[in-house]
């Protein structure tokens, strides 16, 4: 599915349509290696924050959905307990995907462009301290040839890292400047969990294998955390914040689950998903959920991103993964290049299963003037 405007249009010249859809507010917390909030505690905090940003109440909202595991919470329905977020009352049409965050956002876009509601709020949370990751990722492998092999998410990264090095797409000094560089960025961004560690490409080297050939540096932070970003339909989304961040492409796909029977050093879902989504072509920033640093060489050459393309300012997952929330996270951050720092044309990713199995591409605009210059509010509507 896709939002792009007419090949004709460009964007300085595009007029908004009622059926376009944009997010106007995003609101994260910060990625630790445990929360002792609640996620229904975790999720009101966002929630609440996002809505605060662009004057929006509980009632405004006209459908809401959550993405959550109950895998990580250990209990049957365990997002139950999480509608709480968005209050009893006024009742909100509500749904729950067993997804990360950023999927929800996908439910909730296509259930705007329904047309009969013009906001809706999209949710990720997870606490992935509350469990052993190695005993719980092998849950979602095949159950007959995998999971009785214990494969945790590390091993299976391990052979993908593996096969990249020795089809030459690749190498171990360029993983550790990847790290190196998100840990550099993740300095700046007190969201992120792994601040302030080694940033030297050559000290990182030097360190010991944890599954040959990846190091802990090239490993994603146990993390606890939640996200939310508010969604909203035409016209209206310029008249909550000054310059929104237009979704023009959105797109998602899956391949064989089995990582045995595709080409781990590339990703033809994420390649079709990008295209899907209007292309890569004007991208300036691009966050990319690569919990391993391979993953980052693999999403990068899949979508064909340019060199000048800035990748994972926000430090990525590499430094704060809050499962069930990471992919979210790409997605605001990606809209806050546009919301906040005035880019014109950024794109968010996420993915989900085994080494790369799912994977999702949302691709924002912001409006510009006739000079390239941010539009002023309302304007090119």
């Amino acid at each position: 599915m896709t939002a792009r405007q007419n090949a004709g249009e460009t964007r300085e010249t595009a007029v908004r349509q009622d059926s376009d859809i944009a997010i106007v507010a995003t609101a994260q917390l910060p990625a630790v290696r445990r929360q002792e909030l609640t996620e229904t505690e975790m999720l009101l905090m966002v929630v609440d924050e996002a809505l605060d940003k662009v004057g929006l109440k509980r009632s405004d909202i006209g459908f809401s959905c959550q993405g959550s595991c109950d895998y990580i919470s250990g209990g049957t329905f365990s997002f139950v307990p999480n509608l709480d977020a968005m209050g009893a009352w006024p009742p909100i049409h509500e749904s729950h995907v067993e997804m990360d965050g950023a999927w929800a956002m996908y439910e909730a876009w296509v259930r705007l462009k329904h047309g009969d509601i013009d906001i809706a709020v999209a949710m990720g949370s997870g606490k992935s301290s509350t469990g052993d990751p190695a005993a719980m990722y092998p849950l979602e492998l095949d159950p007959y040839y995998l999971a009785p092999l214990g494969l945790d998410p590390v091993s299976l990264a391990a052979l993908q890292a593996r096969q990249l090095i020795e089809s030459g797409k690749t190498t171990e000094r360029e993983l550790a400047e990847i790290a190196a560089r998100s840990r550099r960025d993740a300095a700046g961004n007190p969201n992120q969990q792994v601040r302030g560690a080694e940033q030297d490409v050559d000290k990182l080297l030097a360190e010991g294998y944890l599954r040959n050939p990846l190091r802990k540096s090239d490993l994603p932070p146990i993390s606890d955390g939640a996200c939310a970003v508010v969604l909203v339909r035409g016209p209206r989304a310029a008249e909550l914040t000054e310059r929104p961040a237009w979704i023009t492409g959105l797109d998602h796909r899956s391949e064989v689950h089995n990582p045995a029977l595709r080409d781990l050093t590339d990703s033809a879902s994420t390649r079709i998903a990008g295209q899907r989504a209007g292309g890569v072509a004007g991208v300036e920033v691009a966050e990319l959920m690569a919990p391993f640093t391979a993953q980052e060489v693999i999403l990068r050459q899949s979508l064909g991103l340019a060199e000048d393309v800035v990748i994972n300012p926000s430090g990525g997952a590499l430094t704060g993964n809050p499962l069930m929330a990471t992919g979210l996270v790409r997605i605001a951050a990606a809209a806050d290049q546009i919301l906040i720092n005035g880019r014109s044309r950024t794109l968010g990713h996420a993915t989900s299963g085994p080494a790369l199995q799912q994977n999702l591409v949302c691709v924002l605009e912001g409006d510009t003037g006739a000079e390239g210059d941010p539009a002023a509010k309302g304007d090119n509507r």
